[in-house]
């Protein structure tokens, strides 16, 4: 394990930090006894104590085994926007020995119907505005609970606050089967289970895209997860009564573990928002002090966008930071003038939890991934050879730490193939290319594996390509990267049309990709072509039309923008 960023470390941390011998439940547990009056979250206007969230987790835990029978290492899906509902299921999936599998709103039925399939779940906890999706994707599994929690549950006065659609709409009556209202599910009493986890029990399941065209699901433990929400715990402390923006999705590994469990462990408060609204984020950290807010690249450019920023009082703020897609010079330069704070940029993963890479408060460097966290041990290979290579040579980031997960769920194959041994360590492949430097900063370059990144959002190829394949019209398609100036990348479908079937428009075939995929995800240029090229074994060339791409060139395309 190389020191070279020793000489950088947070001022005070010690380098390695003890595991918790303690479950993710118990962290909120032992929080409430502590703090019980303390707010943990703040949701237009409705305040939740420690207290209130504890007895509302384990009022939901007693639910989930008692009438829908939920038992030890049985999967719950949480397929909700962010919410007190989000928090209250997560932990009282985990206070009823079972494991939690968040999943992105924004999919579809036919992406949800894969995860419930592939993880077997016992219970979807959805809100009304996704109910529809839910069952869809339930069709085939009837046996499937669905809890449907209506947003406005937990609607208070919220202060000036602009509140949106999702979270100002009135619970609406349940009348399908096996569906239950989150009040009906309230309106039951029965104790919670006993709580037996151990740190190696699993925990979470995260679904990160995998490179056969299908989301892999990520397993983590009790032990990995804890291991990041004692990092960014210690990192950046984070002290009870403090107040953090959570507006990060708590879906994705960043916004769960920043946003959510690392307040819930030091006893903060999560000042929430189901939907980004740079007004009401001003808004909030003016009214609550808010101390800390992680978010991703995009949101901060448009917080700064804001023409009545410099109406707010954001003098609370002590640290900010994210990722997602590196943070432009200018904007950080505005940032810095308007706060005197630097934005922290971290690197991670949905297989090391968040972050195993973070710069240091007091040593932030720009545009940058920052140095291994506690007790992590990371190296650059060469992806071909294997070999080591030192510093400022460009290769693979390969990872040891606490965080990294256990394994994929149900690929054995993919989880052998993620991991080399080197020095007696089980380094995970993280299939990114970069570097570091002298003084042990890493570096992000570009992927090894075949990704697109827009906005912070990871889209595979694959994935795109075989949604494609479904339209009547379309005999082949290609998904590569386009540069944009405000995403970052933007997806292009390259198509080629079938000659029996006339060829629908660009802005036609947007609608259709929005009706059967994740908006994130729905091409935003098309190109047709008389055929693809290929290689002298018949695969598709597509490394080449990316390169064409990203270096300007038409590519044998041109696109058309819908």
């Amino acid at each position: 394990m190389q020191d070279r960023h020793f000489p950088s470390w947070p001022r005070g941390c010690p380098y390695s930090l003890p595991p918790l011998k303690t479950s993710v439940y118990e962290n909120l547990e032992i929080t409430a006894r502590r703090f019980p009056d303390l707010p943990a979250i703040i949701y237009y206007g409705t305040v939740l104590t420690y207290a209130d969230l504890l007895a509302a987790v384990q009022k939901l835990a007693g639910y989930f085994h008692s009438e829908c029978g939920l038992r030890r290492d049985d999967r719950v899906v949480l397929y909700l926007q962010n919410s007190p509902h989000f928090v209250i299921a997560y932990y009282a999936a985990l206070a009823a020995n079972a494991v939690v599998v968040p999943v992105n709103p924004m999919n579809r039925a036919g992406e949800m119907r894969y995860i419930l399939t592939d993880t077997e779940a016992r219970i979807v906890v959805t809100g009304q505005d996704l109910l529809d999706q839910a069952l869809a994707a339930r069709a085939e599994a009837q046996a499937c609970r669905i809890l449907v929690a209506a947003y406005a549950t937990y609607r208070g006065d919220a202060e000036g606050l602009d509140v949106p659609d999702v979270v100002a709409e009135d619970a609406h009556p349940v009348s399908a089967p096996n569906t239950v209202a989150w009040t009906e599910a309230f309106a039951t009493s029965h104790q919670a289970p006993a709580h037996r986890r151990a740190p190696d029990d699993w925990c979470t399941i995260v679904y990160s895209s995998g490179t056969t065209g299908q989301p892999k699901g990520c397993l983590h433990s009790h032990a990995t997860t804890n291991a990041v929400i004692l990092a960014y715990a210690n990192w950046s402390t984070i002290a009870p009564n403090a107040a953090i923006l959570s507006t990060l999705p708590l879906f994705h590994v960043t916004g769960m573990q920043n946003s959510m469990n690392a307040p819930i462990y030091t006893g903060a408060t999560m000042v929430m928002l189901s939907r980004w609204n740079r007004d009401n984020a001003a808004r909030l950290i003016e009214q609550h002090r808010i101390g800390q807010w992680r978010s991703i690249t995009t949101m901060m450019i448009d917080f700064l966008a804001n023409p009545d920023i410099d109406t707010y009082d954001l003098s609370s703020l002590i640290s900010v930071g994210g990722g997602g897609a590196q943070m432009p010079a200018a904007v950080a330069r505005k940032l810095k003038t308007m706060t005197g704070l630097d934005y922290i940029e971290g690197y991670g993963l949905s297989e090391t939890m968040a972050p195993s890479h973070m710069n240091p408060p007091d040593g932030a460097r720009p545009q940058c991934l920052g140095i291994p966290l506690f007790d992590v041990d990371s190296r650059i290979i060469d992806p071909e050879t294997l070999e080591e290579l030192g510093p400022d040579i460009v290769g693979e980031i390969i990872t040891c730490g606490p965080q990294v997960f256990v394994g994929y769920w149900n690929q054995p194959e993919a989880t052998a193939d993620a991991f080399i041994e080197r020095d007696g360590k089980r380094f995970f492949r993280t299939g990114d290319l970069g570097s570091y430097d002298e003084d042990g900063y890493f570096y992000y370059a570009d992927r090894l594996k075949r990704m697109i990144n827009s906005s912070g959002f990871k889209i595979w190829p694959a994935e795109v390509e075989a949604l494609l394949h479904d339209h009547p019209a379309i005999q082949e398609a290609c998904v590569i990267a386009s540069p944009d100036p405000r995403r970052g990348e933007t997806v292009k479908a390259v198509i080629v049309a079938r000659k029996d079937v006339e060829c629908p428009s660009a802005e036609a075939l947007e609608e259709w990709c929005r009706d059967i995929m994740a908006a994130y995800k729905v091409p935003r240029l098309f190109a047709f072509v008389d055929h693809l090229p290929r290689s002298g074994s018949g695969k598709v060339m597509w490394r080449e039309m990316q390169a064409a791409e990203m270096a300007g060139a038409p590519g044998g395309a041109d696109g058309a923008r819908s």
